[in-house]
């Protein structure tokens, strides 16, 4: 039940007891307050005592949990839960979208997102993409193929959970979808992610996974197209112009529809590391916008 509750809250072992202490004792301090209230008014012990004590231990409770979680550090959490609370009461409750990102190296893409979109330094693990009036958006996971990588040194800096997979129970095995489904996760962005995407993950997430490639597609495309390499193919044909393509995953490499692109000049001494970093600031800027506009859009 722990785990669950620590899953689910996105809170390490220690978070998880000062919740559970703050509900504890501010619950504790809301009966005591609510029994000295009715006494004070001299009111007997009795039907209408009954009914007053719980309208006002439910109406002092959020107060007192929100003092009680000064105290224990979790004021940013229960001033978050309290909002879903009345959200659910009001009618008013938010769809929440739960997304993945999978990426291989030093996650510079997967970076900025986190930081674009991570309002407060309190929102560990539950970083708003897109907010609106029927939903949310939060990153839940971070897929990375290879150990070591810088971006899981950047999620475990912004408190988001990892998974570490392995070639053969992802191309030959459950693709890692039992995981995924305990996440809760309903879309998938890679971000420099060097594996070619499995048809059982494609098929259960369909147009909810989104590619960005460091070129303009149809062109300089396809398997082992990634990186410098692009860069140098651009520079070999002599290209005029190059630019990035955020576009769907299909089953074939950087083959889906494409959503956006953006397009930057390739100037006459270019080098694959000067338009790289031409194609850096194309994708830090465009990614988490193109992003935030699809996931509002997600049904």
């Amino acid at each position: 039940m722990f785990q669950k509750l620590k899953r689910h809250w996105n809170v390490n072992t220690l978070g998880l007891v000062l919740i559970i202490c703050t509900f504890a004792i501010g619950g504790s301090l809301c009966g005591y307050v609510g029994r000295r209230f009715l006494l004070m008014t001299g009111i007997e012990k009795g039907p209408l005592w009954i009914v007053l004590y719980i309208v006002i231990i439910t109406l002092l409770w959020p107060f007192c949990v929100l003092f009680i979680s000064v105290l224990f550090g979790q004021f940013s959490f229960f001033k978050k839960y309290l909002a879903k609370v009345w959200a659910r009461m009001s009618g008013k409750h938010k769809k929440i979208i739960r997304v993945a990102i999978f990426a291989s190296g030093t996650g510079t893409n997967a970076e900025k997102i986190i930081k674009k979109f991570n309002a407060s330094k309190y929102d560990i693990g539950k970083i708003a993409i897109a907010k609106g009036q029927e939903f949310s958006a939060e990153i839940s996971l971070v897929v990375c193929n290879k150990p070591g990588a810088g971006v899981l040194v950047i999620a475990a800096n912004a408190g988001i959970k990892t998974l570490l997979i392995e070639k053969e129970r992802f191309f030959r095995g459950d693709n890692y979808l039992p995981i995924l489904r305990e996440h809760g996760i309903g879309f998938i962005i890679l971000a420099g992610f060097l594996w070619k995407i499995p048809a059982e993950i494609i098929h259960a997430y369909p147009n909810r996974i989104v590619n960005i490639h460091p070129a303009l597609l149809p062109k300089h495309g396809g398997k082992g197209m990634y990186g410098n390499k692009v860069h140098e193919a651009v520079i070999a044909c002599g290209d005029k112009e190059s630019g990035i393509t955020i576009h769907y995953v299909d089953e074939l490499y950087d083959h889906g529809n494409v959503i956006f692109q953006a397009v930057c000049e390739v100037g006459e001494n270019e080098t694959p590391e000067s338009l790289a970093e031409k194609i850096h600031g194309l994708e830090h800027n465009h990614y988490p916008a193109v992003l935030e506009k699809l996931l509002q859009n997600v049904k």
